[in-house]
């Protein structure tokens, strides 16, 4: 079983181009059932002062790769939508 806190250490890292997309930030969770429909990345291009919105990217269970010691891979991060938090 993994926690939050084994997850947020690792990389998340896109399979296509190797690019490093940054680290889990939260989690979104089906009540219902329990599981986690997605993962949520900082945007880690995208750096923001004091009063800027911080950018995050949902990455969808069924776009994970695999889930290795340090890093998570994911294929086709052009289908994770990124969204503005109000952090």
């Amino acid at each position: 079983m993994l926690k939050l806190s084994d997850l947020q250490v690792k990389e998340v890292i896109a399979v296509a181009d190797g690019r490093k997309l940054g680290n889990i930030a939260d989690l979104e969770i089906d009540p219902d059932k329990g599981k986690i429909i997605a993962l949520i990345v900082y945007d880690r291009g995208k750096k923001g002062g004091m009063f800027a919105k911080a950018e995050e990217m949902v990455i969808y269970w069924e776009q994970i790769v695999t889930i290795g010691t340090d890093v998570i891979l994911i294929a086709d991060q052009h289908q994770s939508k990124l969204f503005i938090s109000n952090n």
